[in-house]
């Protein structure tokens, strides 16, 4: 626990094998209180590995439910155990679990809601290896989002995030879409609900074992983030009512 706040971390994996080990060995067990694995029906060893790791709570789908239905069951899990801060980690090990601290900390002593970990902000994702292509995608569909959005992050993308209970209690994720565009769809929700967004520096790294999505998803991924801030600008302007935004 932080601050008397009861912490889990949630690692939604898809054939996680090879470096779901590594992942989990940094997460901070000093302030980390629980943790959930919900393996989205993989093709290799992703589950068993987590229960011969101690984990205490792994789930597996028996049919694959998408990278925002695995969020769900992430979120509606760690609620039902009485969290009152998410971490949601990739266990692909792209992201370093050694931040946990730093963004538990903004959450706990209630300095802001929610916060991402920010491949942008120091130049991460290039140092890191991101290909040129997504990093010109990133940037581009960024500055469009805040435009429509009126905010200021310095991306919408990272999958590297932290949620304090008020914030997913006070949204209606499980209405958001099952495949990658659920990122950009509970970030609006957030902002349509008034919640701030904090961000914090985070370091990446892009190699062989590392989820990544390709040209073609991340083309459609593309076009489902225009559409929500679409949507977000229309619905503060008074100009339509979206699922997507209903209580």
């Amino acid at each position: 626990m932080l601050n008397g706040k009861k912490i889990i971390v949630v690692l939604p994996a898809y054939n996680a094998e090879l470096t779901l080990e590594k992942t989990y060995k940094e997460i901070p067990f000093d302030i980390v209180d629980e943790v959930i694995l919900v393996d989205d029906a993989s093709k290799d060893h992703t589950s068993e590995l987590g229960k011969n790791l101690g984990i205490k709570h792994v789930i597996k789908h028996e049919k694959n439910k998408g990278y925002g239905g695995n969020q769900k069951t992430c979120y509606n899990t760690a609620l039902g155990l009485g969290a009152d801060i998410v971490i949601m980690l990739h266990p692909d090990y792209q992201y370093t679990p050694k931040l946990i601290h730093a963004m538990s900390s903004i959450i706990a002593f209630d300095v802001y809601p929610a916060v991402f970990g920010s491949r942008i902000l120091g130049m991460g994702a290039l140092k890191g290896g991101m290909p040129l292509y997504k990093f010109i995608f990133n940037r581009m569909l960024t500055l469009f989002q805040n435009i429509m959005m009126g905010q200021k992050l310095s991306e919408y993308h990272t999958g590297y995030r932290a949620f304090s209970a008020e914030v997913l209690k006070g949204v209606n994720y499980n209405i958001c879409s099952d495949d990658f565009v659920f990122d950009n769809e509970i970030s609006a929700q957030i902002f349509m609900n008034g919640f701030e967004i904090a961000e914090v520096t985070c370091p990446t790294k892009y190699f062989p074992e590392a989820s990544s999505i390709n040209f073609k998803r991340s083309s459609i991924y593309g076009l489902g983030v225009l559409r929500t801030s679409i949507l977000y600008r229309l619905q503060k302007m008074g100009l339509g009512s979206f699922r997507i935004f209903a209580k």
